[in-house]
């Protein structure tokens, strides 16, 4: 396979698919551009409220036969899911760099991660048992039946166009509902892709939709009755104010997985060369745009020799991170999504720079390998002498920005942290475990790790998140995932 093969070619039409049928939206039509070459890829419906409703109804039409067909069938269609996923690894994860930029190694990690929720779901014939009790009462049986509950609607992010709905959409089918799922109208071709696999692995019509667009579709789908819940994954005031809201408002379920400011801590008994290389991919991996990317870095006590060592080899290695187009096998970071998050990141920059932080790394003018454009490229950016209450130190940038700061033991590093709004994912590095215990305990944070660069839970353990990182009650993944889309019924009896 050549180094920059790209699966799609020339510019594709993106369609919605509803009720097993790829159908032309009415809604305008904008351009998907590649963000390392600065093409246009695509072309993206922006589709109407009429669409989502339609999308709705023909799920909703599906749902009681999908309910009826059994686990053991259902599963069927998954592990055949799975089969055509494991078969076209190489061109979804080759999909995701060209339409989102990261580097082809990411999008490979991403489409392992996406792949594992769908083997979960297929253990459904066992996860979606119930219980029973006989006798709880003289003759009398009891037990709980988990139900499905009809239309569930999934909101994807840009950042991670393929793995992030499916945290939800396989849990969401093996246990019997129907699922619309709407993609980041920025990056839909991975969607696209998937929802041609479903319809392969056979998924009845009306069972899988999905329906692009912007924010009529959200609020569609947080306006139809016939939505059960949402999952949701973005910015915490849109997860806040929108979505969750919205979903109190009119009794839907929600999963609102949101933004994140994550710290690193270093105690100066780590391991320094194996610290450095978690927090390369931390910081700057997927050019530092996910919710589980570092943000600060928390170097702990009053050793200046270590401090001055660790931060000067820290610089020394991001200095030296190859930047460009991400099917490029040696590239090691690619671009940001679009010029408008670069302009976003730039306008954090320059606030980092007017708060008296010190910059140790300038990423605004990067050295790219390959003739491409500058228009979405940066290079990593280290400020030092950072203050947490400061802009760049306590707001998500969502960009290969490192804010590195100090603390003078433990207990002042947790409080700096459990002190930021968010608590998504922090981890510590350290050799002593009775620091690590101390940490796990004390953090405020739904994902911890312990000399874990990126806190990423496998599909069978829930994605957490606390405090403005995550507004609901259960997550995605595994058996909370399972929880979250069925009801329990609760079956009493008596026979006389």
């Amino acid at each position: 396979m050549a180094i920059l093969e790209e699966p799609i070619k020339g510019i594709k039409e993106v369609k919605n698919y509803i009720n097993g049928e790829w159908v032309d939206s009415k809604g305008r039509i904008v351009d998907v551009v590649n963000p390392a070459t600065g093409k246009v890829m695509g072309k993206c419906p922006i589709s109407t409220k009429e669409e989502i409703n339609e999308a709705v109804e023909a799920a909703k039409e599906a749902y009681p036969d999908w309910r009826r067909t059994t686990p053991l069938a259902r599963t069927r269609i998954l592990f055949r899911l799975k089969e055509l996923l494991e078969e076209n690894f190489e061109e979804v994860s080759r999909i995701q760099t060209m339409e989102h930029g990261k580097t082809i190694d990411e999008s490979r990690g991403e489409t392992r991660r996406g792949i594992e929720n769908v083997e979960v779901a297929c253990g459904i014939p066992t996860l979606m048992q119930g219980y029973y009790s006989e006798d709880i009462a003289s003759g009398i049986d009891e037990w709980v039946i988990p139900t499905p509950m009809g239309v569930f609607g999934i909101i994807g992010p840009f950042n991670f166009p393929f793995m992030i709905p499916l945290w939800s959409a396989p849990y969401a089918v093996a246990t019997g509902n129907t699922v619309v799922i709407k993609p980041s109208s920025e990056v839909p071709f991975s969607q696209m892709r998937l929802a041609e696999l479903a319809d392969e692995a056979g998924f009845p019509p009306g069972v899988w939709n999905v329906v692009n667009g912007g924010r009529t579709v959200v609020e569609g789908m947080l306006d139809h009755r016939d939505i059960k819940g949402i999952t949701f994954v973005g910015s915490t005031p849109t997860g806040r104010d929108v979505i969750y809201r919205r979903c109190g408002e009119t009794g839907k379920r929600v999963i609102a997985q949101c933004g994140a400011k994550n710290f690193m801590v270093v105690m100066p008994d780590c391991n320094v060369q194996a610290t450095i290389a978690a927090c390369m991919t931390s910081f700057f991996g997927n050019a530092g745009q996910r919710c589980l990317a570092a943000a600060n870095l928390l170097i702990v006590g009053e050793d200046e020799a270590f401090y001055r060592d660790f931060v000067t080899r820290m610089t020394e290695m991001a200095a030296k991170i190859r930047i460009g187009y991400g099917l490029d096998d040696n590239t090691q970071m690619g671009p940001v999504r679009d010029q408008d998050k670069k302009a976003n990141i730039l306008r954090y920059i320059e606030i980092g720079i007017n708060e008296g932080a010190k910059m140790l790394l300038d990423g605004r003018k990067p050295k790219i390998t390959g003739d491409y454009p500058e228009d979405c490229f940066l290079g990593p950016t280290i400020f030092e002498g950072v203050d947490p209450e400061s802009r760049i130190g306590s707001e998500e940038i969502f960009g290969p920005v490192m804010s590195v700061m100090r603390a003078k033991d433990l207990d002042e590093a947790i409080e700096i942290c459990n002190n930021n709004p968010f608590g998504n994912g922090h981890s510590i590095f350290t050799q002593n475990g009775r620091s690590a215990k101390y940490f796990t305990y004390n953090i405020e944070s739904g994902n911890v790790g312990t000399n874990i660069g990126v806190v990423a839970p496998v599909a069978f353990f829930p994605f957490s998140g606390m405090k403005d990182s995550f507004f609901g009650d259960l997550h995605t993944q595994g058996k909370e995932a399972i929880r979250f889309f069925t009801e329990s019924k609760v079956v009493i009896q008596r026979w006389f």
